[in-house]
């Protein structure tokens, strides 16, 4: 959608410390792109690692106007609101960007080409991608990729915003430095941002969404490996993404994503406790088995998000884990992943 040399500012207004900064997040991680600076005016003055901790030097600015005496040329919205509705709060420093000329990366489900597009310079390069626009329309899943003869590893999650995303990416990333031959299938706003393409699967009619990810799978078909960024959990009463995940890949293998200090889902539904890992485990498998996978997929290995613990009580918590579920565990950005990618090339 854009040349990756084309520099982003990460629009965070109000949330560089919260979970919904993960759209922030990823691409400070993952993306190709220079990153210039962020917008949060909390923290304006200091730079991602002294604001929050995380290892970039990315300075933190509070204005549209700063962003753009840093060389920015696209705003990304960095933030992914509950429900994914666009804060009226936002339409003054977008309308701002553009009429100043940059392009802006939209994760949200409000179409802002139809909301801003009147704004744009019909005679430069400047571009609204909604990165949630679905296609028209998808085909009916049929169980198809359960002929596909290579491993396909799905990524599953006690709750939303665990580290499915950013697993799977390492996992991806650790494959192809081995030289393996690897296709990575975004379902989510980060992953279709970062890769250019893929499926926004919470945006795709509900009778679809498998026949989405089943599509997105075969155009992997010639991959000996296949990681397929998860969504959602069978354990969130508002989410229902991993059903069509699950009967769209028919995933020969499923790594569970689990945030380490979390006994309970996070707000809204903080009242509900996340199940054992162990009964977690088997729920999953069970239901890949109800959805149709030919192949009974297996849990291979546990990622821990351990944000919030010190380095030794992160690796207790890797021991109590793989204590409980018998599977290979880490944390892939704190320690590597190599313990899981080495499970994958030996199962």
């Amino acid at each position: 959608m854009f040349n990756s040399t084309q520099k982003l500012a990460l629009f965070m207004e109000g949330a560089l410390d919260s979970d919904s900064g993960k759209m922030g997040y990823g691409l400070m991680r993952f993306s190709k792109h220079p990153i210039v600076c962020v917008l949060d005016s909390k923290f304006a003055g200091k730079t991602v690692e002294e604001a929050i901790g995380l290892p970039y030097k990315i300075p933190v600015v509070t204005k549209i106007d700063d962003a753009i005496e840093k060389g920015s040329e696209i705003l990304v919205l960095g933030i992914a609101p509950s429900g994914g509705k666009f804060p009226d709060a936002w339409e003054a420093p977008i309308t701002q960007a553009l009429q100043k000329g940059l392009s802006i990366v939209n994760g949200l489900h409000d179409n802002l080409n139809a909301q801003f597009g009147h704004l744009l310079n019909k005679n430069s390069n400047q571009k609204i991608w909604d990165v949630r626009k679905p296609k028209d329309s998808y085909p009916i899943a049929t169980g198809k990729a359960a002929k596909l003869k290579n491993k396909r590893i799905l990524m599953i999650g006690t709750d939303m915003a665990v580290g499915k995303m950013t697993t799977g990416l390492e996992l991806y990333t650790e494959l192809k430095k081995r030289g393996v031959k690897v296709g990575f299938v975004p379902t989510g706003q980060i992953g279709i941002t970062l890769m250019g393409n893929g499926i926004p699967l919470d945006a795709i009619k509900v009778d679809q969404a498998a026949g989405a990810v089943q599509e997105a799978v075969l155009e992997h078909a010639n991959k000996d490996i296949i990681i397929i960024e998860g969504q959602g959990s069978l354990a969130h009463p508002g989410s229902t993404a991993t059903l069509p995940l699950l009967r769209g890949a028919q995933p020969t293998h499923l790594i569970l994503c689990h945030k380490a200090t979390h006994s309970h889902l996070r707000e809204p539904v903080s009242h509900i406790p996340i199940p054992s890992l162990d009964e977690f485990i088997a729920l999953n498998e069970a239901v890949a088995q109800v959805c149709g996978s030919q192949t009974k997929a297996k849990t291979i290995g546990v990622a821990l998000n351990t944000t919030g613990l010190s380095e030794e009580e992160a690796l207790n918590n890797i021991k109590e884990t793989v204590k409980l579920t018998g599977l290979p565990t880490t944390d892939v950005v704190r320690f590597n992943v190599d313990v899981l990618v080495n499970e994958i090339q030996n199962c």
